[in-house]
C-alpha cells in the first residue's frame, strides 16, 4: 500500500506534524506511567483501526519491557486478568474518550471518578491529552493510508 500523502514533503504539514510529535514526547516525560501510556495508545489505535499506530505502540511497549501477553490482551482488557485497576480505569477513559460519537455524553462521571481514584490531576491531564492526540494522529494516518510494519522503536524520539 502506498500512502496518499507524504506529510513531510510539505513544509507546513511537516512543521505541524513535528509539533504533534513533540507533544507526544512531552507526554512521555510526565508522571503517567509509560506502560499505561503505551497501553492506552495501543487500545485507541485498535479501536480506530490505525495500523501505523498499532505497529508503533506495540513495538514501543515491547522495547520498554512490556510483556507480550499484556499487549496481546489489550483488545480484550475487560476480560483479561493481567491489567491493574489503574490501567483498567485509564483504558476505560480512553475508550469512552475515543468513542464520543457512540456515547452521547462523552466520558461518564463514573468513568472519570474511577480514573481520578488512581491518577492525580497532572496524570489525568496527560491521559486526556494523550487520548486526544492519539485520535488525531490515528485519523491523519487512516485518511492518508499510511502503511504499517516498518516502524523501529525510538524512530520519532
Amino acid at each position: 500500500m502506498d500512502p496518499r500523502l507524504n506529510y513531510f514533503a510539505d513544509p507546513t504539514a511537516g512543521k505541524a506534524l513535528k509539533h504533534l510529535m513533540s507533544l507526544g514526547r512531552e507526554l512521555k516525560n510526565s508522571s503517567l506511567p509509560t506502560a499505561t501510556q503505551e497501553l492506552v495508545a495501543l487500545r485507541i489505535s485498535q479501536i480506530n483501526g490505525c495500523a501505523v499506530c498499532i505497529d508503533m505502540h506495540t513495538k514501543e511497549a515491547a522495547a520498554a519491557g512490556e510483556a507480550s501477553v499484556r499487549l496481546n490482551l489489550v483488545a480484550a482488557w475487560r476480560e483479561a486478568t493481567v491489567f491493574t485497576e489503574a490501567e483498567r480505569a485509564a483504558l476505560e477513559l480512553a475508550e469512552q474518550g475515543t468513542r464520543v460519537a457512540d456515547a452521547a455524553g462523552g466520558v461518564s462521571d463514573e468513568v472519570w471518578a474511577n480514573a481520578a481514584k488512581h491518577y492525580d490531576e497532572g496524570q489525568l491531564m496527560t491521559l486526556v491529552i494523550l487520548v486526544s492526540l492519539m485520535n488525531t494522529v490515528n485519523r491523519l494516518n487512516i485518511i492518508t493510508r499510511q502503511p504499517a510494519g516498518n516502524y523501529e522503536p525510538g524512530q520519532f524520539h
